[in-house]
């Protein structure tokens, strides 16, 4: 299994102290970062796959710095889906998802019979092959997403990261993403996704509850303790509840 460690994590935004001694251990599984605006979760999410550079910490990529990696090797370990990803241009869907293989390719090679066959898995994962020959402009925002997604899935990486997946999918796909996250866990792959929505993420095998840059309380999504974590962050305004079969954060709506 790839590891990956961070420890001592700590970054500020200009006056804002995003992350104050923050240390993690991703473990396999699926993990969900949650916590309110502002929180750091986004931050700690680009830390780890290496796109923002801390100002104190260690990272560790299988017990080595995560910048002694070079660009080509962390591209093969971390697949990543950004917030708010974006494609222009006049690419069609299935050559956004074939970037996906460029850590695999390089620059001048050309895609093989197996790049061609994780093109096409990605895509019919994420639900975006119907429309593999269309450009970004003739695409919906939960489209696009869908496409985006299956670009990260394309790389085949041990370890999926994924900044507010769910973005722009409407309900019928945000629960199609979680039973996709959880066949990729099932097979290996260990995904760490930042999420607003706190009953899909208690969907995952753990949680990472996030507070003014420090990192609050973490678990497994049925421990008792967390779930008051969560009512005390969120300030009372949910309650988590079983009901279903799972466990679901409610709106508290009492005045």
């Amino acid at each position: 299994m790839t590891t990956l460690r961070a420890a001592g994590i700590r970054v500020r935004l200009g006056e804002t102290r995003a992350l104050d001694d923050v240390a993690l251990e991703v473990k396999s599984g699926w993990t969900a970062i949650v916590g309110p605006n502002g929180a750091g979760k986004s931050t700690l999410l680009r830390v780890l796959a290496g796109l923002q550079t801390p100002d104190a910490g260690e990272l560790l990529l299988d017990g080595r710095p995560l910048a002694d990696h070079t660009p080509r090797e962390r591209a093969r370990q971390i697949a990543w889906l950004g917030q708010q990803g974006r494609a222009t241009g006049d690419l069609t869907a299935r050559e956004i998802v074939l970037l996906g293989r460029l850590p695999h390719l390089g620059l001048v090679s050309s895609p093989t019979a197996a790049d061609e066959a994780a093109v096409d898995r990605a895509m019919a994962e994420a639900e975006c092959t119907a429309w593999r020959d269309r450009r970004p402009h003739q695409l919906s925002g939960g489209e696009l997403q869908r496409v985006l997604l299956a670009r990260a899935l394309a790389v085949e990486a041990p370890l999926l990261l994924l900044d507010e997946p769910t973005i722009h999918l409407d309900p019928p796909h945000q629960a199609a993403l979680a039973r996709l996250l959880r066949r990729r866990t099932t097979a290996g792959t260990t995904v760490v996704s930042v999420l607003h929505d706190l009953s899909l993420a208690l969907v995952a095998d753990r949680l990472v509850l996030m507070d003014r840059g420090r990192l609050r309380a973490e678990g497994a999504t049925d421990d008792a303790a967390l779930h008051a974590a969560l009512v005390d962050t969120f300030e009372g305004a949910i309650r988590v509840e079983r009901a279903g079969g799972r466990w679901i954060a409610f709106p508290n709506l009492e005045l």
